[in-house]
């Protein structure tokens, strides 16, 4: 398939170490909505997960979190998101990640009390991002941040039965029962010998407890967390901190999130994200447009802000999301 992206991508800026990410900072588009109203700093990642920042917050820190999503979501970088149906969903849900200079401020509250919907699920802070360290643990946690907020609203929605977080109820729980040495619906004193994910935070519940397994299973599958200090920082909660680690001792979680029905990002995301030109820009001149169908397959018409499939009489099937 291809796409145009006229609409998503800009000249390449240059951030922090020399990181190249091919998106533009706009002013918030939704100033009057009082949730969003605290930010200034905005982008749109691939039409469907939205950044946005407050004044303070760099341009190169806004930017390495549009980059990191953009490459979970496009983790081959062609310039097309590689789950048509997780692309979806996040944009039903209007999926965004909100950057905020420092915990408790006026703007986390203003934006915690008038949110009411069901695209956020993580947060960033200021000092929480270093686009020179992509996804290091202790350093950089947009990735753990930003993946959170895409399994949350989409994977755990689009694949109920492999991703649920609720007991019972998925491949990921039944897994992670067998990770903590059994199935525990509050934190317990202590875990079982046997125990190879043994997260102790009292705030976090059974389905905090399954988001956080499944961030540090695909981290450890795309090789962040393998050095020595990384291991030794990480053992109190994790340990198989690596693909040949996981695979051995969590052989369930390892074939869930390679299993390639569900597309989840292989590749450690670094920072840079700018697709090749001719990904960008394959344009077809001559052809007909004979038919738009949306993500069930059904013929509709152009509408704004979802995604469509226009199907044109040369063969080419184009993915197109009209921005308002």
């Amino acid at each position: 398939m291809k796409k145009i992206l006229a609409l998503l991508f800009s000249i390449p800026l240059l951030g922090i170490a020399q990181n190249t990410v091919c998106f533009n900072i706009e002013a918030n588009p939704s100033p009057n909505v009082l949730a969003l109203s605290p930010f200034t700093k905005y982008v749109d990642v691939l039409g469907c997960f939205s950044i946005y920042a407050e004044s303070t917050i760099s341009d190169s820190k806004v930017l390495h979190a549009a980059a990191v999503a953009a490459e979970l979501l496009d983790n081959n970088e062609d310039g097309i998101v590689d789950d048509p149906q997780i692309e979806a969903q996040l944009i039903n849900e209007s999926a965004l990640i909100p950057i905020f200079f420092q915990d408790g401020n006026q703007a986390m509250y203003t934006f915690f009390n008038n949110y009411n919907g069901d695209g956020v699920s993580a947060v960033l802070y200021n000092n929480e991002i270093d686009p020179t360290q992509t996804g290091h643990w202790g350093n950089d946690a947009s990735v753990e941040e930003i993946m959170h907020t895409i399994n949350h609203v989409g994977h755990t929605n689009v694949y109920p039965n492999a991703f649920s977080l609720q007991v019972n109820s998925s491949l990921l729980t039944a897994a992670m029962d067998i990770a903590r040495g059994g199935q525990f619906m509050s934190v317990p004193n202590s875990y079982p010998a046997s125990a190879w994910y043994h997260y102790y935070d009292q705030t976090c519940d059974y389905e905090c407890m399954a988001i956080e397994y499944i961030y540090w299973a695909q981290v450890s599958n795309m090789g962040i967390l393998d050095d020595a200090q990384t291991a030794s920082g990480i053992a109190n909660e994790w340990e198989p901190y690596n693909a040949s680690l996981l695979q051995t001792m969590d052989s369930l979680i390892f074939i869930l999130i390679t299993d390639p029905q569900y597309k989840l990002p292989q590749i450690a995301p670094n920072g840079n994200y700018c697709p090749t030109p001719s990904a960008i820009s394959e344009i077809q001149t001559e052809k007909k447009l004979i038919n738009i169908v949306d993500v069930l397959g059904r013929n509709t018409t152009a509408k704004i802000n979802n995604l469509l499939f226009y199907i044109y009489d040369n063969g080419i099937v184009e993915r197109k999301i009209i921005i308002n």
